[in-house]
């Protein structure tokens, strides 16, 4: 891993003024380090953004007290290597969080509640869009099979929302984005008040209802009108979505990062607001972009990294698509589409695209594109065949550089063949695994590709008994049918008990591929950091490495598994800094 820890590529250098290390010291707690020589501990000390000392019961700490150090009496909670989120899509986070969310909203007052909500946080003229609407309308939350699906289909009338949106425009849409919904404020900026154009929905008397059916005229007119929102408003976004992570306790996440995201994270390190670690993973389209620049490439002599805030750490790629909408690749036909197999993803200058044939030339230039500039290629693949054809392009490449493929990763894999479980080991490439998709999944997997195929989903264990390396990941916020949850008690109630939230199935979907607590943890922890090229200098508690630490109110390994989803953060500490604390009743 030393080898390629320099390919953290530095974006700005943070200003440390703006945001100042404590000396901390943590006594009283069962203090989970991800050390085997040292599992275990009481406390420990912190001095500006590292660990000094890791504290055995009955050990001193009076030699590190100063003038301006905190004492904190954790009164026996329980304490880790901060959670280390390997996937997420961060700038649609926070626009989830404080604009227009329509998921759980299939009725009139919800959705009036929501909009009243969000124009009371926009300023004038903003467009309120997206939302989502009617999404957990198909089955219960929570729900243990599709067996749960209601037929009803609830459709929302303009004039529901007229009243509350004179001055902001709306385009609203359905969570399967059949349908939209226009404000009369958004019909007159695109000159449809009058107008009875193709897929415009008209009542009894000819006045548009607002519906409009996607990829009609009448909506490629109402968004030729429609205005960005405003910098000021996605900064905001922004922020709301770092709230919510030092809440959770995550102190760093692996995103998939558009360029005009990456300016804002760069605005936030500067203004000192940038609560958690960001290591960016640009759209592997770019690797040739990236290969022509000049970046730094430096290591501080102290750290070994200059402040790990923000950095590039690798490319992200696809490879096929994804389940939910049969895109996914495999070997054999769907179960319930008998001569659909899926589709290949190929890389464009406008993003990734569905083919029906193959180009894996192509994902093999990338590949090579992407290790030019120094960096490593994680890439998206959740059928059998997408994840098998993966391993076998990192196979090829492998033979081709003479040397294992340490910091690649297949994402997702969610299916696999039981001949392809061993050869994530063979290729040490790290299998990047998304344990609380398996709570939403399971409902109609087994319809979709049939129980057999089924073992291999979400097939942690044979993944660990076969040597791989596990990667936990949230891909918060989720698809445009769910919420994916970044707080870690999630991830870790579905790897550990494989059902819903609400307890569903009873024991276990396969249960046989549930893990321990313990390799959970891990997966959340010391794997993510050495995934990231620095287990090294983080991701455990010992001293010397940063001071990321996440305090939590229990012991997940100690308590039974089914209270784990009761399980509260107290405390996260990010570069040596309280960024969050909760608040005491």
């Amino acid at each position: 891993m030393r080898t390629f820890s320099w390919i953290a590529f530095l974006l700005v250098a943070f200003d440390t003024s703006l945001s100042v290390a404590e000396n901390l010291i943590l006594t009283n707690g069962e203090v989970y380090t991800m050390e085997p020589e040292q599992p275990w501990a009481h406390g420990l000390v912190v001095g500006g953004n590292k660990i000094l000392a890791v504290l055995e019961e009955g050990d001193s700490y009076e030699s590190y007290v100063k003038p301006d150090t905190r004492i904190i009496d954790l009164q026996g909670k329980f304490v880790l290597p901060g959670f280390i989120d390997g996937h997420t899509h961060f700038n649609a986070a926070g626009r989830l969080i404080i604009d227009v969310n329509l998921l759980k909203v299939a009725d009139d007052e919800g959705l009036r509640d929501e909009i009243a909500r969000v124009v009371g946080i926009l300023e004038e003229g903003e467009w309120i869009s997206g939302g989502l609407w009617g999404a957990y309308e198909q089955w219960e939350d929570g729900a243990a099979s599709a067996s749960a699906m209601s037929e009803a289909r609830w459709k929302p009338h303009r004039h529901l929302i007229d009243d509350l949106t004179p001055h902001h425009p709306c385009l609203l849409n359905s969570f399967d984005r059949t349908l939209f919904l226009a404000n009369t404020a958004a019909l007159r900026e695109a000159g449809l008040m009058d107008a009875s154009l193709e897929g415009m929905e008209l009542d009894d008397t000819g006045e548009p209802t607002g519906l409009i059916i996607n990829g009609s005229e009448a909506l490629a007119r109402i968004r030729s009108v429609m205005k960005p929102r405003s910098e000021t408003r996605l900064l905001n976004e922004n922020r709301a979505a770092l709230k919510h992570l030092r809440e959770c306790g995550v102190v760093e996440i692996h995103d998939i990062v558009f360029p005009d995201q990456t300016k804002r994270y760069q605005q936030l390190q500067q203004n000192g607001e940038l609560t958690c670690r960001i290591w960016l993973r640009p759209d592997l389209s770019r690797a040739r972009e990236f290969a022509g620049k000049k970046l730094a490439r430096g290591l501080h002599p102290d750290t070994k990294h200059p402040d790990g805030m923000l950095r590039y750490g690798a490319f992200k790629g696809y490879i096929d698509g994804i389940m939910g909408n049969y895109s996914a690749l495999f070997f054999r036909a769907y179960n319930d589409r008998p001569n659909h197999f899926g589709f290949y993803r190929h890389h464009t200058s406008d993003g990734p695209r569905p083919y029906r044939l193959p180009n894996m030339e192509k994902m093999y230039q990338l590949l090579l594109d992407a290790r030019e500039t120094g960096m490593v290629a994680n890439v998206h693949a959740i059928g059998t065949k997408g994840t098998s054809l993966m391993l076998d392009t990192y196979e090829r490449l492998m033979k081709d550089i003479g040397r294992d493929l340490t910091g690649y990763r297949v994402i997702h894999a969610q299916v696999i063949r039981p001949e392809d479980f061993p050869r994530f080991k063979a290729l040490n490439v790290i299998a990047e695994v998304n344990p609380y998709h398996l709570s939403d999944d399971m409902r109609w997997m087994e319809e979709r590709i049939g129980y057999e195929r089924c073992k291999g989903a979400y097939a942690f264990k044979s993944l660990l008994e076969n040597g791989a390396m596990l990667s936990f990941a949230s891909d918060w916020p989720g698809t445009s049918a769910a919420v994916y949850h970044v707080h870690p008690k999630y991830l870790i109630h579905a790897a550990v008990n494989r059902t819903t939230v609400k307890g569903l199935p009873e024991g276990g979907w396969f249960p046989e591929q549930k893990i321990s607590v313990e390799e959970a943890l891990k997966a959340y922890t010391i794997n993510n950091a050495i995934a990231a090229f620095e287990g090294d200098i983080r991701g455990s508690i010992k001293p010397g490495k940063l001071a990321d630490i996440t305090v939590c109110d229990r012991n997940p390994l100690t308590i039974p598994t089914d209270d784990i989803l009761n399980m509260e953060i107290e405390m996260t500490i990010v570069d040596g800094k309280i960024v969050y604390e909760r608040e005491k009743n």
